[in-house]
C-alpha cells in the first residue's frame, strides 16, 4: 500500500514539475517582453527548472538507495535466519541418526544374545536327545536280549 503511494506522489511531483515548466513557458511567450529579457527569464527559468529537476532527482536517488539498502540488511537478516535453520535441523538430524546408531547397536547386541542363548539351548536339548536315544537303544537291547533269553529257554525246555 506505501509503494503505491510512493509512486503516486513521485508521479504527481513529475507532472507537477512538468506542467510548471510548460506554463511558465508558455507564460514567457505570451508575456509581451523584449527579446533580451525574454532570453534572460527564460535562462533563470530553465536553470530554476534544471535546479527543481536535480534536487528531485538526488531525492529520488536518496530514497532508492534506503530501499536498498533496507533490502539488503532484510535479506542479510533472512539469510541469517535461514542459516540458523539449517543449523538447527542439522543439529537435529545428527542427534535423531545417533540414536538410531545406538537403537541399532542396541538391537544387535540382542540380537546376538539371543543367538547364543537359543544356541545352548539346542545344545542342552541336543544332549538330552542324545541321552534319551542312547537310553532308548539300551532299553531296547536289553528288551531283545531278554526275550531272547526267553525264547532260549522255551526251546530248551
Amino acid at each position: 500500500m506505501a509503494e503505491a503511494n510512493e509512486g503516486g506522489r513521485g508521479d504527481f511531483l513529475r507532472g507537477f514539475l512538468i506542467g510548471s515548466f510548460l506554463g511558465a513557458v508558455a507564460g514567457l511567450f505570451f508575456a509581451p517582453k523584449s527579446g533580451k529579457e525574454l532570453r534572460e527569464e527564460l535562462k533563470q527559468r530553465g536553470t530554476e527548472a534544471f535546479e527543481e529537476s536535480k534536487r528531485a532527482y538526488e531525492d529520488a536517488r536518496k530514497k532508492a538507495e534506503a530501499i536498498l539498502d533496507d533490502a539488503r540488511k532484510r535479506a542479510e537478516l533472512l539469510k541469517e535466519e535461514a542459516e540458523r535453520q539449517l543449523a538447527e535441523a542439522k543439529k537435529q538430524a545428527e542427534a535423531i541418526l545417533a540414536g538410531a546408531e545406538e537403537k541399532a547397536t542396541q538391537v544387535a547386541e540382542t540380537a546376538k544374545e539371543t543367538v547364543e542363548q537359543t544356541k545352548e539351548t539346542i545344545k542342552e536339548k541336543k544332549e538330552k536327545l542324545t541321552e534319551a536315544v542312547e537310553a532308548g537303544v539300551a532299553a531296547a537291547k536289553e528288551t531283545l536280549a531278554e526275550e531272547e533269553d526267553t525264547k532260549k529257554r522255551k526251546k530248551s525246555k
